[in-house]
């Protein structure tokens, strides 16, 4: 069993070394694109930002797509968009909130559209803007769902007819701000979509359904209006523009890169949070070596950094608090939207 192990160390050093060189040669010789015309893409959150761009891209690239949205006036505005460009266009209004709902709706579109969703976006997001204790839990759970939960359904619809054709692609628009910051539900939920996301990708792996891709998009705040007034200090990283990271988006999706970070100095944090494999306890049990599960746990207890260095590095970028300005505007403005009662 020893010279198992070491064995499948040795062959799990090489494959690192061979994908870390292959990357590396990957940022100076980008791979040849899929193509996707002829692709039905199901696109979440259609309705603006982001959603709309995606729509759009998509579209440039001959696929049809679907447009799903909880604002059906929204969403019909980006199917016009999409119309013009000579591409066909399926527009559904639907709260992704709903299990119940995008189960129905999945069926309405393998319907109308005569065939399986190929290509999943799940694109929808909202946030409270409030600061943990000042949120009522009505708003919590709405960003959860949305954010997360919706995850679960929409894949749980689609991923089945993509694993019996062994063919298909799940994309994730999740955000750095789910790895530091602190509006604690948006961040939060955001942190649970990419573990949702990490974890399918690696069930597929594990399964070795090779033609289902994945793709988990983060990118830095993205000016759609969304997080006004959100900044970190000096201004380090500007908010992103709508059509730039849409851009990095589609050209990681187009060539099934399994993350991106947008833009590139935000890969920062996820070095920063990683953790080091520094022990894994072992017993013989009838002649069998077991690892420990209070051990594997222990394993994965030493971070490449320490959590105050985490902190201080947060602190001295202003990322610790570059949501207080976002939130204090939506307090504002809530504040003047209040009606004023009579005495």
């Amino acid at each position: 069993m020893n010279m198992i192990f070491l064995m499948d160390l040795q062959m799990m050093l090489l494959d690192m070394i061979y994908f870390i060189l292959r990357s590396s040669v990957r940022t100076v010789l980008r791979p040849r694109t899929k193509p996707i015309d002829g692709e039905l893409v199901l696109i979440t959150g259609a309705g603006g930002g982001l959603g709309r761009l995606f729509a759009q891209e998509f579209a440039k690239h001959g696929a049809e797509v679907v447009l799903w949205d909880v604002d059906g006036g929204a969403n019909e505005q980006t199917a016009k968009l999409v119309r013009e460009m000579g591409v066909k266009v399926h527009t559904y209004t639907v709260d992704v909130t709903s299990r119940e709902e995008v189960y129905r709706c999945a069926e309405l579109v393998r319907r109308d559209a005569g065939r399986d969703v190929t290509m999943l976006v799940n694109n929808a997001g909202v946030v409270a803007g409030k600061r943990m204790l000042d949120c009522p839990d009505e708003l919590m759970e709405r960003t959860m769902k949305v954010n997360c939960h919706a995850l679960f359904w929409t894949v749980k619809a689609f991923l089945p007819q993509m694993k019996a054709q062994n063919h298909g692609h799940i994309v994730t628009i999740a955000s750095v701000l789910g790895l530091f910051s602190t509006a604690c539900d948006y961040c939060a939920s955001k942190f649970a979509a990419v573990g949702f996301h990490e974890s399918l990708a690696h069930e597929l792996l594990a399964e070795e359904v090779e033609g289902v891709k994945t793709t988990l998009v983060c990118p830095y705040i993205v000016n759609t209006g969304m997080f006004e007034g959100c900044k970190i200090r000096y201004m380090l990283l500007p908010p992103l523009e709508p059509q730039y990271c849409v851009e990095q988006a589609m050209n990681a999706i187009l060539i099934d890169q399994p993350l991106v970070c947008i833009p590139r100095l935000t890969y920062l944090p996820v070095i920063s949070r990683a953790y080091v494999l520094c022990h894994l306890g072992r017993q013989r049990h009838e002649g069998v070596t077991q690892v420990h599960l209070h051990s594997l746990r222990s394993a994965f207890s030493f971070r490449l950094l320490p959590w105050e260095a985490n902190v201080v590095t947060y602190r001295f970028m202003g990322s610790d608090r570059c949501m207080y300005p976002f939130i204090d505007a939506m307090s504002s403005q809530a504040s003047r939207q209040r009606p004023v009662q009579a005495a």
